[in-house]
């Protein structure tokens, strides 16, 4: 049972992402590979020229293993002459939640990553182990939600939906109803960032 993320932010010009994504599909399948590749997507809102990669680990010295083969690596997920920046987040798994396995999960997906205030990650664990239920119709697309275990106290949550118009929609009722977001949730959250991307085919 996957526990453990890492979500993998590759920097690239806008036209190079297909090259990167085809690159990058061959660094995770590699035999010296560990992880499971999850999805790969590039920004289409926010900050543009972005590839974004999401993989999950059996154990946390699977993942740490495979940092170190990037980190040590002259050529970073067999695209150092495209990328300009890397960035590798690992995470764990909500316990209340399912892992993620391979698949499609819609055409726009969203990336959502809150900076909680400190001592914010308890509470907000709570929060939403009691809204998933009572939400089900918008958090029936949820794929995962994660905390960090690096850097600053931080949750990274991403949604498939058909289409905007359908995450709208799905929002607007949810907060209508007083369902969503989750009691106590926004209190902890110092800084919220969201990002749209599209599947990206190699």
């Amino acid at each position: 049972m996957s526990e453990f993320y890492e979500l993998t932010s590759l920097a690239c010009p806008m036209l190079g992402t297909s090259d990167v994504a085809t690159a990058a599909r061959d660094w995770v399948a590699a035999s010296d590979a560990t992880g499971t590749l999850l999805g790969c997507w590039r920004t289409e809102f926010s900050t543009l020229g972005r590839l974004l990669i999401l993989r999950s680990f059996e154990t946390r010295d699977a993942l740490d293993q495979e940092r170190r083969r990037a980190l040590l690596s002259a050529n970073p997920f067999n695209a150092g002459r495209l990328i300009t920046a890397l960035e590798m987040d690992s995470y764990q798994r909500f316990p209340f939640l399912p892992p993620l396995q391979p698949g499609t999960y819609g055409n726009v997906y969203e990336f959502r990553t809150y900076k909680l205030i400190p001592g914010g990650l308890p509470p907000t664990l709570a929060g939403w182990e009691a809204a998933i239920a009572p939400a089900r119709d918008y958090t029936a697309h949820l794929m995962i939600n994660m905390y960090a275990l690096d850097g600053p106290p931080r949750i990274t949550h991403i949604w498939g939906f058909e289409s905007l118009a359908q995450r709208a929609s799905l929002r607007s009722t949810a907060f209508a109803t007083g369902v969503w977001p989750p009691k106590g949730g926004p209190d902890n959250v110092r800084e919220a960032v969201s990002v749209i991307a599209m599947p990206e085919d190699a």
